[in-house]
Order: structure tokens, then sequence, then C-alpha cells
């Protein structure tokens, strides 16, 4: 009998920030972002802001780029209800 693999939500949650269909292949406009977080209307959004305080972004014809890696990792916060470890920060 073969055994069924459980969902990864983590994995489905990665998936997801990387194959969104954003405008720079580096990441996410303001737009973009906020159109993503409506998928997830019960995170913790202190927990997602207080992880993106601090990030690292780039400007590509005067939009602010907002790094794949750093959406993930406060989507992850704010799910697990807990703040950015040390090792997290890029």
């Amino acid at each position: 009998m073969k055994k069924k693999n459980k969902p990864n939500p983590l994995l489905e949650l990665e998936e997801k920030v990387y194959n969104y269909p954003t405008t720079y292949k580096e990441g996410f406009i303001a737009s973009e972002e906020a159109d993503l977080l409506k998928d997830f209307p019960n995170i913790d959004m202190d927990k997602y802001n207080d992880a993106m305080r601090g990030n690292t972004c780039m400007v590509r014809d005067g939009q602010i780029v907002i790094f794949h890696c750093d959406v993930l990792n406060a989507l992850r916060c704010s799910a697990e209800k807990r703040n950015l470890k040390w090792w997290e920060w890029d």
C-alpha cells in the first residue's frame, strides 16, 4: 500500500512566493506584494511588518523591488507568529 505524503504548508508557501508572476524576476513591487497578501487574510500583519523592517531591496525603473526571500521569510514569521531569527537576515 502506497503511503500518501502529507502536504507541507511551508513548501507550498515557498512555491507560491517564488512562482508568483512578478514584473521583475528579482521580486515584488508594492502592488504585487499587496495582491499576494490578499491570499493570506489571517496572517499576523504585525509579525509580517516586523520581519520586513530593515530588509534589503533594489530599485528598478523607479520601483522598489522586494526580494522573494524577504517576502517568504515575513510570511513564515507571520504564519508562525514569531519574530525573524538572526540567521534569517540576508
